[in-house]
C-alpha cells in the first residue's frame, strides 16, 4: 500500500526543522524513517508534512562528558551498539542497540528515533528507562528535559509535544561497582526483531549486597515500563540466584500484560520474569 499524499521538507538546519513543525500542526519528523515510513504505507499515520532532519549537521555525535553520555538525534543504532563509550558506560543500551532490527535497520535507523517512536516492543526504550536517561527536546519555544520515567506515555505515545524534536538522549554512566545488561526473545524466535519480551537491568553492588537496582521491561505491556517491584525486592539482598529469582517474580506487578499473536498473558508474564532475571544476573556479573 502507498501512503497518502504529503509534503516533504529536507531541513538544512535544526531551526528550519523546528519552524516547519511549528507552522504545520500534525507534521512528523523523520530521521531514518524505519518506523515512520511503514506506518505511513499502512496509513496508520498520514501526516500532511514530513520534516526530514537527516541532513542537519551536528546531531550525529556521541559525546562523553565524564559522568554521562549524550547521544545525538542522528546517531544510528549501529553506532550506539559499537561505541566503546556506550559499551563501557551504558552496556545495556549498547546491547539493546545491537539487537535492534537487522543490519539494514541498524545502519539506517537512529537511537533517538526509536525512542521517540515509543513502540511497545522496542529494545532501546527499556535500556534508557533502566539507566535513568534524560530526553532533551527542542521547539521554537526553547529546550525541555524529560526524564525517561515520564517520557513513555502509552502505545506509540511519548511526552514529546507535536512541535518538539528529540535532539539528544543523555545517559548517566554506570560507575565502579555497577553494571547493566539487556536481553530479549524476538518475535521470530531469535533476537533480531521486536521483543516478545525483553528486560534491561542496572545493578550497583556494595559490600557483597545489592545497593541499588533498576529494571525495565519492553514487549510485555502497553508501553516500556519500569518494574519497580523487582528493584524493591532486589535491593538489600546478596544478589544470589535465589534472591534474583524471587525479585524477578514481581516483574509484571502493576503492568497490564498484553496478549497478542506472539504470546498469551501467561506466557509473556513468564518471559518477563525470565528475562528480568537474566538481565539482573548479567548486570551483577558486570558489576562484580
Amino acid at each position: 500500500m502507498y501512503p497518502r499524499s504529503f509534503e516533504y521538507v529536507a531541513a538544512a538546519s535544526l531551526d528550519e526543522a523546528l519552524s516547519a513543525l511549528a507552522d504545520n500542526p500534525g507534521a512528523k519528523v523523520m530521521t531514518g524513517g524505519m518506523s515512520l515510513i511503514p506506518l505511513m504505507k499502512l496509513r496508520l499515520f498520514s501526516p500532511s508534512l514530513v520534516v526530514d532532519i537527516g541532513r542537519v549537521p551536528g546531531l550525529d555525535a556521541i559525546d562523553d562528558s565524564g559522568d554521562q553520555l549524550a547521544i545525538g538525534a542522528l546517531v544510528r543504532h549501529a553506532a550506539t551498539a559499537s561505541s566503546d563509550a556506550v559499551k563501557s558506560g551504558a552496556a545495556a543500551l549498547a546491547q539493546a542497540a545491537a539487537l535492534t532490527g537487522d543490519v539494514q535497520v541498524r545502519n539506517r535507523g537512529t537511537t533517538c528515533g526509536a525512542i521517540a517512536h515509543a513502540d511497545i516492543a522496542a529494545d532501546q526504550t527499556a535500556a534508557v528507562l533502566a539507566l535513568g536517561a534524560t530526553m532533551v527536546a527542542k521547539s521554537t519555544s526553547g529546550e525541555r528535559e524529560i526524564a525517561a520515567a515520564d517520557f513513555f506515555v502509552d502505545t506509540l505515545t511519548s511526552a514529546l509535544e507535536p512541535d518538539e524534536i528529540l535532539v539528544e538522549v543523555r545517559v548517566p554512566k554506570t560507575g565502579a561497582g555497577s553494571g547493566s545488561a539487556y536481553g530479549k526473545l524476538g518475535r521470530r524466535g531469535g533476537q533480531s526483531d521486536y521483543a516478545v519480551a525483553g528486560a534491561a537491568a542496572v545493578v550497583t553492588m556494595d559490600g557483597g549486597n545489592v545497593a541499588a537496582a533498576s529494571v525495565a521491561l519492553t514487549g510485555v505491556g502497553t508501553k516500556p515500563t519500569l518494574a519497580a517491584g523487582v528493584a524493591e525486592a532486589l535491593v538489600g539482598t546478596d544478589g544470589s540466584a535465589e534472591a534474583v529469582a524471587g525479585a524477578a517474580g514481581r516483574a509484571t506487578e502493576g503492568v497490564t500484560v498484553l496478549e497478542d499473536l506472539y504470546g498469551s498473558e501467561e506466557y509473556k508474564s513468564h518471559l518477563a520474569q525470565v528475562y528480568a532475571a537474566r538481565a539482573i544476573n548479567a548486570a551483577i556479573a558486570a558489576a562484580t
